[in-house]
């Protein structure tokens, strides 16, 4: 089990993330249809066999775990999960444990993760106009996502903002949410919008505000200075000199951010994907269930699965359609 994770391109494999529900509290436009049709609670893992899955991928060298959805927080009892995960916390084979989230629930619970050992919390928002959070969220609040980051920053931990980039809806915000971020302490990344999954009458073209664009409209107000840091994620990263505030850009459609991948995600049913844009998945719940007292074949299926990791994605807008799209909600894939 102490075997490093290399995919085929010598890439290590040291993040996971994992969605740990498809359900979520809002029906954001560009992620999922209004009347969605989420699975069936009993395909979802348990608690104590998302612990066995994550464990697995730690004693194999995942040293950062992401926990997403949907929206996280709304999975019943998932405190245990986070208590359960910072034992390895605690042996140091886990450097990092986080989540990302729609921030409707870290009011309520900012300080018992902070007390599993979660130090970092990405929020997953917009816009900063009520009105406007709204619309696209459907079904979201924006006070009380104002709130959940108050209390999450009132118990020391370090909130970074998502904001999906959307041509027409959130253009006019550029400034006004850097300096909304600034004024907090906060970082900021944007990231351009994905085709995945069947989101109804929403056209993804129509959405489409390319990040170079965004960029340069940036460059016009402030200044800009590249950074080198690379968290083998899909960001690059500028800090503007007049806020000291780092802007991440996650550019699937304009750079192919590939090159240095070193994460794979886990569903809440059990499959993990080796490329958020393709189809390609290993079903790692079958070893798990079938074996309730060995995890060697569940090490071979996930050392199966890296073997097959491919160099890239195909996400595609420019020809004027949607090309490398893949049929999965990223609410299902995780966020």
């Amino acid at each position: 089990m102490t075997t490093p994770l290399i995919d085929p391109f010598q890439r290590p494999i040291n993040y996971l993330r994992v969605s740990v529900t498809d359900r979520c509290d809002f029906r954001c436009v560009y992620c999922m249809s209004e009347n969605m049709t989420f699975l069936p609670k009993r395909e979802l893992l348990t608690l104590e066999e998302l612990d066995r899955l994550c464990s697995a991928f730690v004693g194999m060298g995942v040293e950062k775990l992401r926990i997403t959805g949907g929206e996280p927080l709304v999975r019943r009892e998932i405190l245990t999960f986070f208590r359960a995960m910072t034992r390895h916390l605690e042996s140091g084979a886990l450097k990092e444990l986080t989540l990302t989230t729609n921030g409707s629930q870290l009011e309520k619970y900012a300080a018992d993760l902070w007390a599993a050992g979660v130090r970092r919390v990405n929020v997953s928002a917009d816009t900063l106009d009520a009105a406007k959070f709204a619309d696209i969220t459907r079904w979201g609040r924006l006070p009380q996502v104002l709130r959940g980051i108050d209390a999450a920053q009132k118990v020391g931990m370090r909130v970074k903002l998502n904001a999906v980039a959307l041509k027409g809806f959130n253009e006019d915000e550029l400034f006004s949410m850097t300096e909304w971020c600034a004024e907090r302490g906060m970082d900021l990344t944007w990231i351009e919008v994905m085709p995945m999954g069947d989101i109804g009458n929403e056209d993804r073209l129509d959405q489409y505000w390319p990040l170079k664009d965004l960029r340069a409209r940036l460059a016009e107000n402030y200044t800009l200075t590249d950074l080198a840091e690379r968290t083998g994620g899909p960001a690059r990263y500028v800090r503007i000199e007049e806020t000291g505030q780092k802007i991440g850009f996650i550019t699937p459609l304009t750079h192919n951010f590939c090159e240095s991948c070193n994460r794979v995600r886990l569903t809440c049913t059990g499959e993990l994907f080796m490329c958020l844009g393709q189809e390609d998945n290993a079903d790692l719940r079958a070893p798990l269930r079938a074996h309730p007292d060995s995890d060697i074949p569940l090490e071979e299926a996930i050392r199966a699965a890296i073997s097959r990791k491919p160099k890239g994605h195909d996400f595609d807008y420019s020809r004027q359609s949607v090309d490398g799209r893949v049929s999965r909600h990223m609410s299902h894939t995780g966020g």
